[in-house]
């Protein structure tokens, strides 16, 4: 399998493009390896990638006053990941991007992906589609994190996300959710007693 094929399917997802389109789509993107642990992005640089994951898992978040990380979301196989401020508008990232596991991405720079806006209509047309599905799901996640409750948040992440809940830490899922990891487990046990 071609490091480029799940790319592919990814954007037949949203657009159909032909064999020619879909090479030149293909062709600006640089395959990365990422270890365990290495930082992507750090707060502070200016994002000058969008990433495409093959291979591995990731979590985006950000750093408050205190130190305390508050992870925006996670991303396995078949995601994008970037500082979309900062990729954007060329400023400093306030997000950093973490791999939680070995990984391989599809890393395609600005300027690339201005070209290839030029060069194919379509494209242009595919980011705004994912753009406005990553829109839609931050504004569902602000609002279920205004308007349910840790434990209803928890088993809506499960639900949603099952086999990326299999891959985190009670640590890292309570970063996501915005409670202590004690709240977490509390909340997991008296799930366990309702069974």
């Amino acid at each position: 399998m071609m490091m480029t094929d799940l790319l592919q399917q990814n954007v037949a997802k949203h657009i159909c493009l032909t064999a020619e389109e879909m090479e030149q789509f293909c062709k600006p993107f640089r395959v990365k390896e990422v270890n365990k642990k290495q930082l992507l992005l750090k707060a502070g640089e200016i994002c000058r990638f969008e990433a495409f994951v093959t291979k591995g898992c990731f979590k985006i978040y950000h750093t408050d006053d205190k130190g305390l990380a508050h992870i925006l979301y996670f991303a396995v196989e078949d995601w994008w990941i970037g500082d979309i401020d900062s990729f954007t508008n060329q400023t400093p990232a306030q997000l950093c991007i973490e791999a939680l596991e070995d990984s391989e991405i599809l890393l395609i720079n600005k300027k690339d992906k201005e070209m290839l806006y030029e060069q194919l209509p379509k494209v242009e047309r595919l980011f705004r589609i994912m753009g406005q599905k990553t829109f839609v799901a931050l504004q569902r996640r602000m609002l279920g994190n205004l308007s349910k409750t840790a434990d209803e948040r928890y088993i809506e992440f499960i639900d949603k996300y099952p086999k990326i809940a299999q891959r985190l830490t009670n640590i890292q899922i309570a970063a996501y959710l915005g409670i202590s990891h004690e709240f977490l487990s509390k909340i997991r046990k008296k799930i366990v007693q309702k069974k």
